[in-house]
């Protein structure tokens, strides 16, 4: 990770003390403050009392690593007896309600950055996925991505000194590869960048020329949106994840294992784009022929329709508006069954390899499953040995902006290992 300073410190007058018997028995679970963090901002402890069952500690431990963090600014403590609730499912019981947790709506934010074939845009991220602002998406991607990155992490450093927050660091979602330890984007075939590009050296210099303070992160989109669909979104409780998404240009994969982001031995796992499910199929940019980059993308839909793709919107704009304005049209009720089966086919491949347990569908994916569910479902249970046997679900992406959320938990991860060392 590149970090490029340390967050402005806590505990100056403004920040709420913690009492001397509270500081002692949060020297006993000191290790909990992290833990204890990643189950609010996930949404699994959402009272006191099911952070305590959690962590597997104290009452008064729990109690006082949530003053803590409470403390820091990150979370919300309500104890009003009005504002928790004793019911099942809350941790409260029958006694006494729970105090209720959240995360601080007014605390620190990561900048998150995405570059897409189509434009770039930055955002401010809280704790619990909350995006908090956006700047307004631009249209043009040139061949330099000192420019491209300068650029965003500019509208980024602007919503930020609107916004008055602290930041925690900055993440950037980029339509590549990203190479491990190196941090260069190794295959960015659908931007005009040089292949290798140093995008995770060029981001960090551009975060710091913006007076960013905290780490500049980088990761592939897609890999990226499954991270935060995983903590915040429709892939949340599975421990064998795979993601699947098309948006501007292309096909991305990303798999979660055991809970953990899976990225091969040096950032490169889940290439589905370039499985062949077609092999007389279209040339794809990689040297290939019928892989799934070329046929299940948005352009593909609108090649496969009959219709020419105009310059007004991104593509992916163009192929949802067709999708849901003329769903009935003989050709696009073409087009959609035959990317559906492309589809299908690639992702009964790598059911039938990775055997997860649920698939998540972003991008045009998704608006592909919206459109006809039982056939996708269909395909996938007929082609792969683990569907015929019950089948794995197969789950709309539920996030706006995901690859954005995601790279946000870029930033935030260094907060989320050790609070008090990261905002210290």
């Amino acid at each position: 990770m590149n970090g490029n300073g340390a967050p402005p410190r806590v505990g100056d007058a403004t920040t709420p003390s913690v009492s001397t018997g509270a500081r002692t028995k949060l020297e006993r679970g000191r290790g909990a403050l992290g833990p204890a963090l990643e189950l609010v901002h996930t949404g699994r402890a959402p009272t006191r009392a099911v952070l305590t069952a959690e962590l597997g500690v104290t009452r008064a431990t729990a109690g006082a690593v949530a003053a803590e963090l409470e403390a820091l600014g990150l979370i919300r403590v309500d104890s009003r007896p009005g504002a928790s609730a004793g019911a099942a499912g809350t941790g409260g019981g029958q006694g006494r309600p729970s105090h209720r947790l959240s995360v601080a709506e007014d605390g620190p934010v990561a900048l998150a950055a995405q570059v897409h074939s189509d434009g770039f845009r930055a955002a401010l991220v809280g704790l619990g996925g909350r995006i908090v602002a956006t700047a307004p998406g631009k249209v043009t991607v040139s061949a330099d991505p000192a420019q491209v990155l300068g650029a965003v992490v500019q509208a980024g450093a602007e919503l930020l000194a609107d916004s008055g927050r602290r930041c925690v660091g900055a993440g950037l979602a980029v339509p590549s590869a990203v190479a491990e330890p190196d941090g260069t984007a190794l295959n960015p075939l659908h931007l005009a960048w040089p292949a290798g590009s140093p995008v995770r050296d060029i981001f960090a210099e551009c975060v710091k020329d913006a007076g960013i303070d905290g780490p500049a992160l980088t990761g592939n989109d897609v890999n990226l949106a499954a991270l935060a669909e995983h903590r915040h979104g429709a892939g949340r409780s599975a421990q064998h994840l795979l993601c699947v998404a098309t948006g501007h240009r292309g096909v991305g994969g990303a798999l979660v294992l055991d809970g953990r982001l899976h990225s091969g031995s040096s950032g490169l796992a889940l290439e589905v784009g370039h499985l062949t499910v077609n092999p007389e199929g279209r040339a794809c940019h990689c040297g290939g022929r019928g892989c799934l980059d070329v046929e299940a993308d948005p352009l593909a839909f609108l090649t496969a329709a009959g219709r020419s793709p105009g310059p007004e919107v991104s593509l992916l704009q163009q192929a949802r508006d067709l999708l849901r304005e003329e769903p009935e049209e003989p050709a696009v009720r073409a087009a959609t069954e035959e990317l559906i089966d492309r589809l299908g086919l690639g992702l009964a491949g790598l059911v039938n390899i990775l055997n997860p347990d649920r698939i998540i569908l972003g991008g045009l994916h998704r608006e592909l499953l919206y459109a006809d569910p039982e056939r996708l479902r269909a395909v996938v249970a007929d082609r792969s040995l683990w569907g015929r046997s019950g089948g794995v679900p197969i789950l709309p992406c539920t996030l706006d902006h995901n690859s954005l959320v995601g790279a946000a938990e870029l930033a935030w991860q260094p907060v989320l290992d050790d609070p008090l060392g990261a905002l210290a």
